[in-house]
């Protein structure tokens, strides 16, 4: 192999790999709020609800109002993808940000990030000073299926649930579906529906957002014992995601596999729910 592999060649590689896991690697890293940390675990603080106090005289004392705070943890997992090319001319095509294996590494990447944040949507989050307080996600923020699949209905209590627990409606609202969702939606609202046109459009993609929520649409959801597909509607500040400032890359020849060139890529992240009246899990038969 006759491609000389230098630092800035390393370096450029790494970079357009982070940049296309930020444009087409995650589908769920732009709703959700995103922090660069440092080491294996990140601690982010809560802060509750205060009341104002009423003054009652001209010059009253000064009230003290106890605003409540807690923390919740993220643990970060590394997470590597790694292959082998023979081809000179291949090699060199890895510092071009269309190159099929940058390609390739920002969506392994973008898959794991997402898998990452779906799982903390719906998990059990590590709440406490010291994160060892394990807060699981309540069942008054769950929808159930009710023996079908996404419906406008469901949509529209989701939305009344964010709004009686006093979500700024100012924040940014997604809701994650898989493409079964879209199809359910369009088959159970009826042609002559004020809001069929609308549900067309989104099913066609002309639209993405529908009942205040922007809609994303995933093959990574999971699904429960009933077996019911987990969706899940949300705030972007309920959600973070915590990314690892050291991101590794390296493009080493291997002499222990005829000489190939291994391309390697890391990156560090985890992700926690930070409110659970800012999530909602809608539970759809398919």
């Amino acid at each position: 192999m006759s491609t000389q592999i230098t630092t800035a060649f390393v370096n450029q590689f790494s970079s357009n790999v982070q940049m296309l896991s930020q444009q087409m690697g995650s589908l769920l890293r732009e709703a959700v709020d995103v922090e660069s940390v440092t080491g294996e675990k990140a601690f982010f603080d809560q802060v509750g609800e205060a009341a104002a106090v009423a003054k009652t005289s001209r010059h009253s004392d000064t009230p003290l109002v106890e605003t409540p705070h807690s923390r919740r943890m993220v643990s970060l997992t590394t997470y590597e993808w790694a292959d082998l090319i023979d081809d000179a001319d291949k090699v060199r095509m890895l510092v071009d940000p269309t190159s099929s294996y940058a390609r390739a590494a920002a969506a392994a990447i973008g898959r794991a990030m997402d898998d990452t944040i779906i799982s903390a949507l719906g998990g059990t989050a590590k709440t406490g000073k010291e994160g060892t307080t394990d807060t699981s996600f309540p069942s008054g923020q769950k929808i159930a299926h009710g023996s079908g699949g996404l419906t406008i209905a469901k949509l529209i209590s989701a939305k009344k649930l964010l709004d009686a627990n006093s979500v700024d409606p100012s924040i940014p609202r997604f809701i994650v579906v898989s493409p079964e969702q879209i199809e359910d939606l369009l088959n159970t609202t009826s042609v002559t529906s004020s809001d069929f046109n609308t549900v067309r459009a989104l099913v066609q993609g002309d639209v993405d957002t529908f009942v205040g929520f922007k809609f994303i649409v995933s093959n990574r959801l999971t699904t429960d014992s009933t077996p019911s597909r987990l969706c899940y509607a949300f705030a972007q500040d309920g959600m973070k995601l915590a990314i690892g400032k050291d991101v590794m890359a390296k493009i080493d020849e291997r002499a222990d596999k005829s000489y190939s060139t291994q391309v390697f890529y890391c990156a560090t992240f985890g992700a926690t729910r930070m409110e659970e009246d800012k999530v909602v899990e809608i539970a759809c038969n398919e």
